[in-house]
């Protein structure tokens, strides 16, 4: 499933409008830094509903406003209209879109999506 047929294709861009604030907001983010916040934000989101008791969330410093930005999508739309392995798999997209574009560098992924998020 690409995102042009994503049934929450609205979820992906919730997701990637806080991603951009935050490269904009840090200069210092790097497409790494943002594929591990992402990673983590998918522990963040699980932790507060209950589940990944055992597993811990970062304390990096460049990774706070996007796990907390997915924390807060994830707690407004699951059980909403999604459940959370449906959350859970817009957040890997976006970190799949991420990885590809970060080959063209450090903040490539930036580079595209300023274009496209409002």
């Amino acid at each position: 499933m690409g995102f042009e047929d994503d049934e929450h294709l609205d979820v992906c861009q919730n997701i990637e409008f806080g991603l951009k604030t935050e490269y904009e907001e840090n200069s210092a983010l790097t497409d790494v830094d943002c594929m591990y916040a992402l990673d983590n934000a998918k522990v963040a989101v699980k932790k507060k509903l209950g589940y990944a008791k055992n597993e811990n969330v970062t304390d990096l410093e460049n990774a706070q406003g996007i796990i907390n930005w997915c924390v807060t999508i994830g707690l407004e739309r699951i059980n909403e209209d999604l459940t959370l392995k449906e959350y859970l798999k817009r957040i890997d997209k976006v970190k799949k879109s991420v990885r590809r574009h970060s080959v063209y560098g450090k903040r490539s992924y930036y580079e595209f999506i300023r274009q496209f998020v409002g």
